[in-house]
């Protein structure tokens, strides 16, 4: 059996409030047509379908789109669960429907959680899909007052689903958490503060594959067959490096996996690009287009370098300065601050943020700005 392992589309995301709902669907397009080449059994969406709640209506028009051609325009099964960002009851509407024309949406937890049976060649796989919940949510529909932090949530929900099992045959879990050791990006929403809402690896032990949601890079969970395919997209610059896409796998005769990783093309990439303002107005560092953070060398003023770059770069998102700031933060001068002249106080705060003294042509113009600024000061009282 060969199916689809993605998560975290965050349908309807901004980025630096630049709304990206064109390049997801510039990315689900590539995954779409994956799925219609043909060799696609099932397709998995491990949780944060939507960026938020309630979701803006091109994001639901894009989800309506992609499953329609996926369920209906394809034949192959969809399982989809939610996450930490969407809203359970919202995203399972109609969901004992849906699943009668082979979309499956897991939004609250129901006990018990009973699989869906797929067949191959080589006979039943069955499919677990176990939605995010928080703890508080897991000790009522348990009725286990004493379940603390996600852990243990988590290990008595798979508990449950271990009485669910028929021996012998092969299964998958789909689930959106946190495992503990798994590496983090700046665009993911904390489940907890502290770590408790971290869970052990070994609480997937007995499953063939599971296919996790909630971090957005693609990585292993302490062993090949638990795996997050990472997000659609790059979410944040943090993710610069990151290659995105989904997962492949293939699930044998003897229930162990190959999982190979589909990259996806971004219509804009994300990226961090470093340089004097010079360098990047004279040659354009890679494509124009792309979705840029800047970090300008240099560390004297310049005048609108948001807006000059921005006629090159017109995706520039967010600028940085770290010349300006090797000198650490301004020192307080308490009292002895009043006492000292606006000479004095500029050429203070130049060399704290710059790390270097007032040049004598520098203290030459300051003087002479300064002297402007005097004169126009006893004109206007007169």
């Amino acid at each position: 059996m060969r199916f689809l392992h993605t998560a975290d589309w965050h349908l309807g995301r901004q980025f630096h409030n630049v709304s990206l709902i064109e390049d997801q669907a510039h990315a689900l397009d590539q995954l779409v047509a994956v799925v219609n080449d043909g060799g696609i059994d099932a397709v998995l969406i491990a949780g944060d379908v939507f960026d938020r709640a309630v979701p803006p209506p091109e994001a639901v028009n894009l989800l309506d789109d992609v499953l329609g051609s996926i369920v209906l325009g394809a034949g192959v099964p969809v399982f989809m669960i939610a996450g930490n960002h969407d809203s359970p009851a919202r995203l399972s509407f109609g969901a004992p429907m849906l699943a009668g024309q082979g979309l499956h949406v897991s939004g609250r937890i129901d006990l018990p959680v009973a699989p869906v049976t797929l067949e191959d060649r080589y006979g039943p796989v069955d499919i677990f899909s176990l939605p995010y919940v928080e703890p508080a949510v897991a000790r009522l529909v348990l009725d286990a007052p004493e379940l603390q932090g996600h852990d243990a949530a988590l290990r008595a929900l798979i508990a449950t689903l271990t009485a669910q099992r028929t021996e012998g045959r092969r299964a998958v879990l789909m689930a959106h958490c946190f495992v503990a050791g798994s590496g983090e990006s700046e665009s993911e929403r904390p489940l907890s503060v502290g770590g408790a809402g971290s869970v052990g690896a070994d609480a997937f032990a007995g499953f063939d594959y599971v296919a996790l949601g909630h971090l957005h890079g693609p990585q292993r969970a302490g062993s090949e067959r638990v795996r997050y395919s990472g997000s659609l997209l790059k979410y944040s610059f943090s993710e610069a490096h990151h290659t995105k896409g989904f997962n492949v796998v293939e699930l044998d005769r003897s229930g162990a996996t190959r999982c190979e990783q589909i990259a996806i093309r971004p219509r804009r990439d994300v990226r961090i690009v470093e340089g004097s303002m010079a360098s990047l107005m004279q040659e354009p560092a890679g494509s124009r287009d792309d979705y840029l953070l800047v970090r300008l060398s240099d560390s004297g003023a310049i005048l609108d370098a948001m807006g000059r770059l921005r006629e090159i770069y017109p995706n520039l998102l967010h600028l940085e300065r770290p010349g300006l700031e090797r000198g650490g933060t301004l020192r307080q001068g308490g009292r002895e601050r009043l006492r000292r002249s606006e000479r004095e106080l500029f050429a203070s705060f130049f060399e704290q943020m710059t790390g270097e003294a007032l040049l004598p042509s520098q203290q030459a113009a300051l003087d002479s700005v300064l002297a402007d600024l005097d004169e126009a000061a006893r004109e206007a009282k007169q």
